[in-house]
């Protein structure tokens, strides 16, 4: 019978989540690497939330009504995911990474079961947003607790196979969100995600231990989270309405911006005073950690919008299908996995980064440099032969960083590391698809106004068809046929396939140079690296590394 004398929580806790939650060793031999197998199941949970909406996202838009807004279903997810990365990566510090990895797929299923049963766009997208909470509580703890089971000499092969967890799900993502719309409803692609999370959630209650602090009282910075979503929910909307919904020098994403800039400056000043802040600003008097963050904020702004963009290319400018447009990206993703896996066993074996760094943005930024330079004649073997270049890059620069940022503090502040890395990650990338999106269809409408011929411009005027600002022509048939059927009318059809063939010009400038702008944000990378110090790869999780940061103090050399 429980003591009357123990806290309620644990007098009303049922025996079995008690012992799911009983302090244990950190597991070893093959129980590590089956334990590893329920991060990658939760992993793959998060992964596959994120893409595999994207095939069903029309067929949603048609049923709720919402094609203006469908696309926030897309984007409340990835902005809340991004957001609420840093709060639980600070609050598995101080509580445990099971503990608020359990809370991530739960929150993943319960928001899964509201999305499912939505009844309108907006509904959909605020429960899609409360399952990007989830998303960011799983995300977090998942590398986290890869940092707890492998030694930072052992993190790069196991990290670049958490790579390929995610090259799957974007693989598989969007074709399994196709296939249960097409056969069953696209509810379903909501629903799916129940079982697995379950199954997900069954499997790290049974063989993960807490990976719980050694403190048991806390000061949560309660006031420092609500400022950190202030922060940043403003300014990843704003980004995300600027050029699509509204101008960008319109009250609405400037308000938002300039809120979210107030909110930056109050949550700095919030970290500097909080005895343990979500975002120990210290930490980035730490060399290696900091650049590891600058590196992933200058990658997310640079091949988020690239990734984005390929698929736009294949179709419009290179005149391939949608399911080639897939095929197209698989190389890229096979080259990541390959390079980041023999990249991981390199580090693993050397136990040193700096010129593996160098070596992963370089190659990065010449496959971007290489993708700008393409132009509408860009054949299917050039276009391949860039891709791989880039996957190679990408796939030893994403698990690399996080090592490099996770060796470089110590294990108390694991979750601090690994959620900031991601959360900058995410951040640049939110960012860096809107500022591309907008310069692309920005470039686009500039060069078309300027190339169309004469001749084609007067036929245009006469049938009425206004001069396009996106090319919607070059992907979808019903929208080629209406400006036929009105050019007809005037007598001007002759000039069709100039008119097309200018639109896919301007569209192959446009995406080249927001390639170009990739290229640059990359460059700065390569150039960061350079000035990365070099610690040695940790081989005891036991040991602070050669600099250890204080949660509120200057950094101060050790041993």
């Amino acid at each position: 019978m429980a003591s009357s004398h123990q806290p309620l929580a644990q007098r009303i806790t049922p025996p079995f989540l008690r012992r799911a939650f009983e302090d244990r060793p950190t597991p070893k031999g093959v129980k590590r690497v089956i334990a590893y197998g329920s991060v990658s199941i939760g992993m793959m949970v998060a992964a596959l939330n994120m893409t595999v909406v994207s095939a069903a996202l029309p067929r949603i838009a048609a049923d709720l009504e919402g094609l203006d807004y469908f696309h926030w279903v897309f984007t409340g997810y990835i902005v809340m995911a991004a957001a609420s990365l840093p709060i639980f990566g600070k609050l598995s510090d101080m509580y445990g990474r099971k503990l608020f990895f359990c809370v991530g797929l739960v929150i993943l299923m319960v928001g899964s079961v509201l999305a499912g049963s939505a009844q309108d766009i907006f509904q959909l997208s605020i429960y899609r947003a409360f399952a990007g909470i989830g998303a960011g509580a799983l995300i977090a703890n998942s590398m986290a607790i890869v940092g707890e089971l492998f030694t930072p000499i052992e993190q790069p092969k196991w990290r670049a196979l958490n790579q390929g967890v995610f090259a799957i799900a974007n693989i598989s993502g969007p074709l399994v969100g196709g296939l249960l719309t097409d056969h069953l409803s696209w509810r379903w692609v909501f629903f799916m995600n129940i079982p697995v999370a379950a199954i997900a959630l069954t499997y790290a209650m049974a063989v993960l231990p807490p990976f719980r602090s050694g403190r048991r009282r806390h000061q949560i910075d309660f006031l420092g989270a609500g400022l950190l979503l202030a922060f940043v929910l403003p300014l990843l909307i704003g980004v995300s309405l600027g050029g699509r919904q509204f101008p960008w020098g319109s009250w609405q994403v400037l308000s938002l911006l300039f809120f979210s800039g107030v909110m930056m400056v109050a949550f700095f000043a919030q970290e500097k005073r909080a005895p343990e802040p979500i975002l120990p600003l210290a930490a980035f008097k730490n060399g290696p950690f900091a650049i590891s963050n600058l590196a992933y904020l200058l990658i997310g702004l640079g091949l988020f919008g690239t990734m984005l963009n390929l698929p736009l290319f294949v179709q419009g400018v290179a005149g391939r299908s949608a399911t080639e447009s897939g095929l197209f990206l698989m190389p890229m993703t096979i080259s990541s996995f390959i390079a980041g896996m023999l990249a991981g066993q390199l580090l693993s074996r050397w136990g040193r980064y700096k010129l593996v760094a160098i070596f992963s943005t370089a190659t990065a930024t010449l496959g971007l440099y290489l993708l700008s330079a393409m132009d509408a004649n860009a054949t299917r073997t050039i276009i391949t032969i860039n891709v791989v270049i880039m996957g190679m890059g990408m796939g030893i620069a994403f698990p690399l960083f996080m090592v490099i940022a996770t060796n470089a503090v110590p294990q108390r502040m694991l979750g601090v590391a690994t959620s900031s890395a991601a959360f900058m990650r995410n951040f640049g990338g939110t960012i860096g698809v809107a500022v591309m999106g907008t310069m692309v269809g920005a470039r686009f409408t500039s060069v078309f106004n300027s190339d169309i011929s004469g001749p084609a411009r007067a036929a245009m005027e006469r049938a009425q068809v206004a001069l396009p600002t996106n090319p919607q022509a070059l992907l979808d048939v019903d929208t080629v046929t209406s400006i036929e059927s009105a050019l007809i009318g005037v007598g001007g059809v002759q000039h069709l396939p100039a008119i097309l063939e200018t639109m896919r010009v301007s569209l192959a400038a446009a995406i080249s140079d927001s390639f170009l702008l990739g290229t640059v944000f990359m460059g700065i990378t390569v150039v960061a690296c350079l000035f990365l110090r070099e610690i040695p790869l940790r081989t005891s999780n036991n040991l602070d590394p050669e600099e250890t940061v204080e949660p509120s103090s200057p950094v101060s050399a050790s041993k």
